[in-house]
């Protein structure tokens, strides 16, 4: 078994004596090329087309590095918020005995509260803040913060505005007025 694999392909018959002539010179030609530094324009396709794999290899690592520094601002952003909200909130009294009924979600809600968070519930002082499944109380400064970040999990109260044509406008209704 001595030889080149084009002599053995000669001896074998599966190649002609042109085609392994066609193949040395090929060969030759793209040694010749590179030594001289030109590279035969099927080398400078191939490398064109590397470069541009290589390119959009690159745009998609950046792309994807974005996204996800995007995800971690927010889940920072998030853990930061969740952060705040623990920290103001109020406890609810389980000894509680006024209602007070505010609307949530579409839904008609009522807690217990004590006597003097009512008072700050009417006067918009504090908010209701739903965390971990239930409702706490935090300051009305902390959840106009959070609001536009948790929407679903702040209840502001909201003032009402005085209509100037109301006939009622000088009479005050009670806050625990009961129907």
């Amino acid at each position: 078994m001595a030889g080149s694999l084009a002599d053995q392909l000669l001896n074998m018959g599966v190649a002609s004596k042109k085609q392994a002539k066609d193949a040395r010179d090929a060969k030759r030609k793209t040694k010749k090329a590179k030594k001289s530094g030109k590279a035969p324009a099927d080398d400078q396709k191939v490398q064109d087309k590397l470069e541009q794999q290589r390119k959009e290899k690159q745009q998609r690592d950046r792309e994807l590095n974005l996204k996800r520094e995007a995800e971690k601002e927010e889940k920072s952003r998030i853990a930061q918020l969740q952060k705040i909200l623990e920290d103001s909130l109020i406890k609810l009294d389980p000894k509680a005995d006024e209602a007070y009924n505010f609307v949530e979600a579409g839904k008609i809600k009522k807690i217990y509260v004590t006597k003097p968070q009512l008072e700050q519930l009417s006067r918009c002082q504090l908010a209701i803040a739903v965390h971990q499944d239930l409702h706490w109380l935090i300051p009305d400064e902390v959840a106009a913060r959070l609001e536009a970040d948790l929407g679903d999990k702040v209840v502001r109260i909201k003032k009402e505005t005085v209509d100037e044509d109301d006939p009622y406008a000088d009479y005050q209704v009670p806050d625990d007025l009961m129907w």
